[in-house]
């Protein structure tokens, strides 16, 4: 099965600190066209690193599947609200573009949503 694996971390110097009672949301999206995301895992935001897999079981949509990329761009969001859609203060990071299979990768949360 066609998929990417690895851990995400947070930097040190964000803050405020995510708890348990945020979630975190990590993605993967096409790495060059449509901005849907084509796999994503919603899970707590209490304890990293948090170890994860995309594949298709995740998918959003049977037509835009992971297994159907060469190459996807990675995300990881801390919501304190716990919506989908960015907001502005949420804690965000990407890697990629990554080849589909690759595992290991750290994906760093280091930025805030301005």
């Amino acid at each position: 099965l066609a998929s990417v694996e690895g851990s995400v971390t947070i930097v040190d110097t964000l803050s405020p600190r995510p708890t348990a009672a945020d979630t975190l949301f990590v993605f993967a999206r096409p790495a060059s066209g449509a901005r849907m995301p084509l796999a994503i895992i919603r899970a707590k935001a209490g304890e990293f690193p948090y170890r994860f897999k995309l594949d298709d079981s995740q998918a959003m949509s049977p037509q835009a599947k992971l297994s159907d990329q060469t190459e996807v761009m990675l995300g990881a969001r801390i919501s304190r609200t716990g919506n989908a859609t960015p907001q502005s203060g949420d804690l965000m990071g990407t890697l990629g573009p990554v080849k589909i299979g690759s595992r290991e990768l750290k994906l760093v949360i280091d930025g805030v949503v301005p």
